[in-house]
C-alpha cells in the first residue's frame, strides 16, 4: 500500500511547508496568471475565441488554479482530490462545442504556469529551499493527469449525449418531412439547417422492403451520405427502409442502378421540387412498392406503374375490377393461370396472337382459342378498347393482390 494514502513522506512534508510559505503570494498572483493565460489562449486558439467569452474563460482559469493548488496539497498529503469541478467543466465545454484537444491543452498550460509561479516565488524568497520542492513535481503531474482524465470522461459522456439528442432531433425532422407534417409544424426551416438540405431542390423518395429471409442492410450501407453526387438520408424501420434522396443533377434511373442485384423490392416516387412535397413523394413511393409482384428483386418507378398504382390506391375499385375475372378465377388452378398468362402475353404483345404465341411457346391458334374462352367467361370482347382497358386493369388488380379474396390469391 502506498504510504501517501495514510501519511505524508518526510520529503513531501518539507515541500508542503515551503509551499505554505509562499501560498499567500501565490494565490494573490493567480489573477495575473489567469489574465496572461487567457490572452495566450485567445491569441493562439480560435475555438476559444468563437465559443467562450473572455471574462468567463479568465474567471474559470483563476478558479482552476485555486482548485489545482488545493488538489496538489491534498494529493501530497495522501488525501483524495476533488474532481467535481473538472467534471463540470468537461461537460460545459462539450455543450459549448469546444474541441476536447483545446480544453486539455489549456489545462496542461495552466498546470505548467502554476508550477512555474511556485518555483519563481520560492527562488526569490527562499532560494535555498528550491531543491526541496522537487517531490511535489510528481504530485502536480499526477494531479494534472487525474484532472485531465476526469475532464475527458465528462466531456466524452456529454458529447455522446449531445450527439444522441442531435441525432434524435435529426431523425424527428426527417420523419416530419417523410410524413408530410413539416409545413403544418413549421419545422422545414430547422430541417434545412440541421439536415443540410435546400428547401427547394430535386428530391425523390425510395422505399425498400427486403425479400423474405433477407436483410437489406447492404442497401443503406452502399448508398449513404453523399455518393456520386446523390445525397441520401435513410430512415430504417423493422420491415422497410425509406430513403430521402436529393438528386441534384442526376436522374431517377441512376438511383435505380444503385440497388441492382440486391435482395429487395424498391418503390421509387416521381421527382418533387421542394421539401414540402416530400411527404407526398413518400406516399407515392409506398404506392409504387405495393405494385411489385415478382418473386425476386424488383424495382418500381411510380411513373412506370400508373395503372397498378391507381388500383393500389383504390382497393375497393380494384376488388370490383377483379370481379370481371370471377368466372376465370373459379376454374381449376392450371386452367385459370393458362388463360391469365395468355391474356397477359396478348396485352404485352399489343394484341398480336403470333407474338403472344412465341412468348408462350405454343401455336397461334392456341392463343386465339384461349382468348375466345376468356371472352366467353368474362362477357368482354378484346376487340373493344373499353373492354381491353377493363380486362387489363382487372388482370393488374389480380396480380397485385389488391382487394383479392384470400381463396383466390
Amino acid at each position: 500500500m502506498d504510504a501517501r494514502a495514510t501519511t505524508t513522506a518526510p520529503g513531501r512534508s518539507e515541500a508542503i511547508r515551503i509551499v505554505g510559505l509562499v501560498q499567500g503570494a501565490l494565490t494573490a498572483g493567480f489573477p495575473a496568471v489567469a489574465h496572461q493565460l487567457t490572452a495566450e489562449i485567445l491569441r493562439q486558439d480560435t475555438a476559444y475565441v468563437e465559443l467562450v467569452p473572455p471574462a468567463e474563460l479568465r474567471a474559470r482559469i483563476q478558479h482552476n488554479l485555486c482548485q489545482a493548488l488545493a488538489a496538489l496539497l491534498d494529493h501530497a498529503q495522501g488525501r483524495p482530490i476533488d474532481l467535481a469541478d473538472a467534471t463540470l467543466t468537461g461537460r460545459r465545454r462539450a455543450e459549448q462545442g469546444l474541441p476536447l484537444a483545446s480544453l486539455l491543452h489549456a489545462y496542461r498550460r495552466g498546470g505548467r504556469l502554476m508550477w512555474l509561479r511556485v518555483t519563481e516565488l520560492v527562488r526569490v524568497d527562499h532560494p535555498g529551499a528550491l531543491p526541496d520542492l522537487l517531490p511535489l513535481a510528481a504530485d502536480l503531474w499526477d494531479v494534472l493527469d487525474q484532472t485531465c482524465d476526469a475532464v475527458t470522461e465528462s466531456y466524452r459522456s456529454a458529447a455522446a449525449a449531445l450527439a444522441a439528442r442531435d441525432q434524435d432531433r435529426r431523425t424527428a425532422l426527417l420523419d416530419t418531412l417523410l410524413d408530410g407534417s413539416g409545413v403544418a409544424t413549421g419545422s422545414i426551416p430547422e430541417a434545412v439547417s440541421r439536415l443540410g438540405l435546400p428547401e427547394r431542390g430535386r428530391y425523390l423518395v425510395a422505399v425498400l422492403r427486403p425479400l423474405p429471409g433477407h436483410q437489406s442492410r447492404a442497401s443503406h450501407e452502399q448508398l449513404t451520405g453523399d455518393q456520386d453526387g446523390l445525397r441520401v438520408l435513410w430512415r430504417i424501420h423493422a420491415d422497410r427502409e425509406v430513403a430521402l434522396v436529393q438528386l441534384r443533377g442526376h436522374e431517377p434511373a441512376e438511383l435505380g442502378r444503385q440497388f441492382g442485384g440486391q435482395p429487395v423490392r424498391v418503390g421509387i416516387s416521381p421527382v418533387v421540387g421542394s421539401l414540402a412535397d416530400v411527404g407526398r413523394a413518400r406516399w407515392l413511393a409506398e404506392t409504387a412498392l405495393q405494385t411489385c409482384t415478382a418473386d425476386g428483386p424488383e424495382l418500381a418507378h411510380l411513373d412506370d406503374r400508373l395503372p397498378a398504382a391507381l388500383l393500389v390506391a383504390q382497393p375497393d375499385l380494384a376488388q370490383r375490377l377483379t370481379r370481371l375475372l370471377a368466372p376465370v378465377l373459379a376454374l381449376p388452378y392450371a386452367e385459370r393461370h393458362s388463360l391469365l398468362d395468355t391474356l397477359a402475353a396478348w396485352l404485352d404483345s399489343g394484341g398480336s396472337a403470333t407474338t403472344a404465341a412465341d412468348r408462350l411457346y405454343c401455336h397461334r391458334n392456341t392463343v386465339l382459342n384461349r382468348i375466345r374462352r376468356l371472352e366467353q367467361l368474362t362477357s368482354r370482347t378484346l376487340g373493344e378498347p373499353a373492354h381491353i382497358v377493363e380486362l387489363s386493369l382487372a388482370l393488374t388488380a389480380f396480380r397485385t393482390g389488391v382487394g383479392l379474396p384470400p381463396e383466390t390469391s
